[in-house]
């Protein structure tokens, strides 16, 4: 933007407000500009982009997501540093502000193969998106364990090895020798526990002893690797509980020729979130 430039006030202007499931919290020190209200503008995606969307590479590394949300949203300084479902308010809020709040989805009915397309309101599902509960901790033994949202910067990594590991997968299913095989099998299982490991230690904000509040994320790693199997295994599925509080909820939908109702998965992968309103 040029200082001095006549044309600034034909620029544009918010669209629409949002609020973020976490209210703010979770953000490092001057990732985060949040109004006093609470409530962020949101302005239209530019012709720019609309192009970085279509970006394979962009799409793959993250950077699409992360550089939209800060053309579109420029309170949110840093969102490598946002909650996964931040992300997805943003996302959805972002939508809206570029082409209206409805949306046309194609669903099929599961019960008599029935295909129609649906319209549905993205106000209704940004306000069902929410965050965990991170105010609650959880109690093992002399332990006392507190929770906080991994950042989109973890989870996008995590995203990107997980379909890296299904490309180096595809060689078990390929004409190659049984010792490739399985060295290609060992090494895969090696890193998805390695992952598991380091995701429960990023999703773990600090751990409580008799003695001391233990925060930094190497010890509480040096601890995963070290404690009981059940305890790993109790904080593990703590964290997905967790999680999944916040995950995108599925839309209720009833089919119009035979009326069976289902339940039918709604993502916001940027690459098909955007490209249908286009």
């Amino acid at each position: 933007m040029l200082p001095n430039n006549p044309l600034t006030q034909y620029f544009r202007q918010p669209a629409i407000y949002i609020r973020l499931p976490s209210g703010g919290k979770f953000y490092p020190p001057g990732t985060l500009n949040m109004p006093a209200n609470g409530e962020l503008p949101v302005l239209p995606m530019t012709s720019v982009d609309e192009i970085t969307y279509r970006t394979p590479d962009a799409l793959f590394n993250g950077t699409a997501t992360v550089n939209v949300i800060k053309s579109c949203i420029p309170g949110i300084r840093d969102p490598w540093a946002m909650p996964a479902s931040d992300v997805d308010a943003a996302l959805v809020g972002i939508r809206i502000a570029s082409y209206g709040h409805a949306m046309d989805l194609d669903v099929s009915c599961p019960a008599c193969n029935t295909d129609e397309s649906i319209s549905i309101d993205l106000r209704v599902v940004n306000d069902t998106l929410k965050i965990g509960d991170y105010e609650n901790s959880l109690s093992i033994g002399d332990l006392e364990f507190w929770f906080r949202p991994i950042p989109y910067k973890f989870v996008n990594d995590n995203n990107q090895m997980q379909m890296e590991q299904q490309q180096a997968m595809r060689v078990l299913e390929s004409d190659v020798d049984e010792k490739t095989k399985l060295d290609q099998l060992n090494r895969s299982m090696m890193l998805i526990n390695e992952t598991t490991l380091k995701t429960i230690a990023q999703s773990i904000a600090a751990i409580k002893t008799p003695q001391a509040l233990v925060s930094e994320t190497e010890f509480i790693t040096d601890y995963l690797r070290n404690c009981d199997s059940k305890i790993f295994n109790q904080l593990r599925d703590h964290v997905i509980s967790i999680k999944q509080q916040s995950d995108v909820q599925p839309l209720a939908l009833t089919c119009k020729e035979c009326s069976h109702q289902y339940s039918q998965p709604f993502t916001l992968d940027l690459s098909s979130f955007f490209v249908n309103a286009s």
